[in-house]
């Protein structure tokens, strides 16, 4: 695993543009649309942007409300207008349908990276940002993530930055904000469907959140106390979702 001290591995301007990033993005609540409406993002990076968005909200089958919502708080946090709100949108579905990321896709970031790291990095939050929208990302969406802030030249040692301010600053606050869900779409969102999912779709999304943080997976892993906690709490939380959608389902 790569360190996740960047200064071991960015030069040393694209280390303090990171870092100046970072503060940006946690006095922006950790909220990356935010970060991109005051930073703001060029013109050029909007294709590798939302092609990479597709890619990674397509990492465990099918893209969640959740993943579109995200593409459209970028989309208004740059002020598109409807025609480049229709690209966008063609390149998230472009990224939806590949099975591998094209070198070309990510080049203009590679090759800019160095005498202007901002673009790249950027993007990357906007990157991670994405895949940890359930909380934690599951290995598909995270490996996706770090293919794709791969291609545009940034190291490992990134994302696993970005990720460990997330959990120190969201995941952390999250895990004290595990509400019993009160209504069927609160149920749904917890489990990453949409209202419109059939019962058997829903109840595949549910077996796989459980399966995520069951105690007999964790056992097999190195995780700390607090991260043992937590998957307890998720686990109940995912368990309070589907037995809501399971009595909206029964025969009245």
């Amino acid at each position: 695993m790569a360190s996740t001290d960047t200064r071991s591995v960015l030069p040393a301007r694209m280390e303090a543009e990171f870092s100046s990033l970072m503060q940006e993005l946690s006095a922006c609540g950790h909220q990356a649309p935010a970060l991109i409406e005051r930073a703001r993002l060029p013109r050029w990076c909007r294709r590798p942007l939302f092609f990479f968005l597709g890619y990674i909200a397509k990492a465990d089958g099918r893209v969640t409300e959740a993943d579109i919502g995200h593409a459209e708080s970028l989309i208004k946090a740059m002020k598109l207008s409807r025609r480049q709100r229709r690209r966008a949108i063609g390149w998230f579905q472009q990224g939806k349908s590949a099975d591998r990321l094209p070198f070309i896709r990510g080049l203009a970031l590679r090759l800019s990276r160095r005498l202007w790291p901002a673009p790249a990095l950027k993007t990357a939050i906007c990157l991670c940002h994405a895949s940890q929208l359930h909380g934690r990302p599951a290995k598909p969406r995270r490996y996706r993530c770090e293919d794709a802030i791969d291609q545009i030249g940034l190291p490992v040692g990134v994302t696993e930055e970005i990720f460990d301010s997330y959990a120190s600053k969201v995941w952390a606050r999250q895990s004290k904000n595990l509400a019993r869900p009160t209504s069927y779409q609160q149920a749904c969102e917890i489990l990453g469907v949409t209202r419109r999912d059939s019962l058997e779709i829903i109840k595949r999304a549910y077996r796989k959140k459980v399966s995520e943080c069951h105690p007999d997976k964790l056992a097999q892993q190195q995780i700390s106390a607090s991260e043992q906690t937590l998957a307890k709490e998720r686990l109940l939380h995912y368990q309070q979702a589907w037995e809501l959608i399971k009595r909206h389902h029964s025969p009245r």
